[in-house]
């Protein structure tokens, strides 16, 4: 029997789009899913924990800062991470060392889920994809998100999505409970610390008398709507830059979010600028294009920053911090970091030189800062340890949970 009109063209719209992945056409924001699931059939794994990695090469920034504590969790337990992109997976396995795998079917991840008896999922950002593991009811789901942020998608609903959500500090709890309707953070909402700031320099950095000082310009990527449109590069930045590199009192290190001009091509013209002119403007300033921004605050005195989470890491150095106004409708909320810190209108940047020389001698707001450190991440340091004791308490409270089904289904085979 032939094929009748609808069915040729489903076909060809499915050949149509594994062309398009397996020839890497596909747009870079979206998960080409070519997975390993027919190796994969039947086979089995020792780690009781996933991450489960949605996304693509472009918000790899939100794993990579997991992978020290995630190694000291497979110490314990074994951690596998699950790519939904093999252009993602390839990256991650050659950055650290956990076992990587990608899944292209969600029948793929539930069945290596009940072979492997895995315990735990977790989850580094707030994907879509992420829904492919969350139907799994035989583990417990944590979001470890990748950053403390005045964001408004650091209170997002979908948060109620997982059984936990480990956050840094009271300060998470809090935006939780006011910004949600009907969820209450108690039980469910864990403060364990920021386990990437545990090797953190905090104070002052060593400068020699007279020695310029070092300005961390560090701006957030322009969203994807207007009230996430955070980002300084284009409001601020270029004149920000070129402002600083003009005056010999200071050196730029510029460091700017990797999703800069995904969105707006704007931003990406803008940003292209700003790193031609810091090439040119001699030693000393330099664009940070490491994958670790905890490195680069090692050397600088002070940053310049946007309403985003590399701000509230920032706190924990005990340095200075200035943060930018958006120019446009971004949702910013009134927050006690907010209104702390000295905040940079883009008219007023002509007058950044000597805000950022008073902020470093003087420091005025130094001890407000340290409030709000204890506010938004508990003690800073032991936080890994804390991680990993609460993975495993969830693992202990799924297994108990477990045991229990098992039991109540012999019983009522009986």
């Amino acid at each position: 029997m032939g094929l009748d009109v609808a069915q040729v063209r489903r076909r060809v719209r499915g050949w149509g789009g594994v062309a398009l992945r397996r020839l890497g056409w596909l747009p870079a924001g979206m998960p080409d899913g070519l997975g390993d699931d027919a190796a994969l059939e039947g086979k089995t794994f020792p780690q009781r924990v996933v991450v489960f990695y949605a996304g693509t090469r472009q918000n790899l920034y939100q794993l990579r800062q997991w992978y020290a504590p995630l190694r000291e969790l497979d110490a314990t337990y074994g951690v596998l991470i699950v790519a939904a992109d093999s252009r993602a997976a390839r990256v991650v396995a050659q950055e650290q060392r956990l076992p990587v795998i990608t899944v292209g079917r969600s029948a793929t991840i539930d069945a290596i889920a009940e072979r492997s008896g895995t315990a735990l999922f977790c989850y580094v950002g707030h994907d879509v994809g992420n829904f492919n593991a969350l139907r799994i009811p035989s583990a417990l789901h944590v979001y470890l998100s990748h950053g403390e942020s005045d964001k408004r998608v650091a209170a997002s609903n979908l948060i109620k999505a997982y059984d936990y959500a480990f956050v840094a500090g009271q300060g998470a709890v809090d935006r939780f409970a006011d910004q949600l309707m009907r969820f209450e953070p108690a039980g469910r909402v864990v403060p364990i610390g920021r386990p990437q700031l545990d090797a953190v320099r905090t104070g002052p950095r060593e400068r020699p008398t007279g020695a310029p000082i070092v300005v961390l310009y560090a701006p957030t990527w322009e969203g994807g709507q207007g009230s996430s449109a955070y980002s300084s590069v284009v409001s601020h930045g270029e004149r920000l830059v070129h402002t600083l590199l003009a005056d010999p009192r200071f050196r730029v290190v510029y460091r700017p979010h990797p999703r800069t001009g995904v969105s707006d091509a704007r931003f990406a013209a803008t940003d292209a600028r700003i790193r031609a002119a810091i090439a040119q403007a001699g030693p000393g300033h330099r664009v940070d294009r490491g994958n670790d921004p905890y490195r680069t605050f090692e050397g600088a005195d002070l940053m310049v920053t946007d309403v985003s989470a590399i701000a509230f890491d920032w706190l924990a150095t005990g340095r200075p911090l200035v943060v930018t106004v958006p120019p446009g409708a971004a949702d910013v909320a009134s927050t006690g970091l907010l209104e702390t810190v000295p905040r940079l209108h883009a008219h007023d940047v002509g007058t950044l030189p000597d805000l950022l020389e008073r902020e470093v001698v003087a420091d005025p707001d130094a001890a407000r800062r340290a409030q709000l450190v204890d506010y938004y991440f508990g003690t800073v340091g032991g936080a890994t340890a804390r991680f990993v004791a609460e993975c495993d308490r969830v693992i202990s409270e799924r297994d108990a949970l477990q045991a229990d089904d098992v039991l109540r289904a012999g019983q009522g085979q009986e």
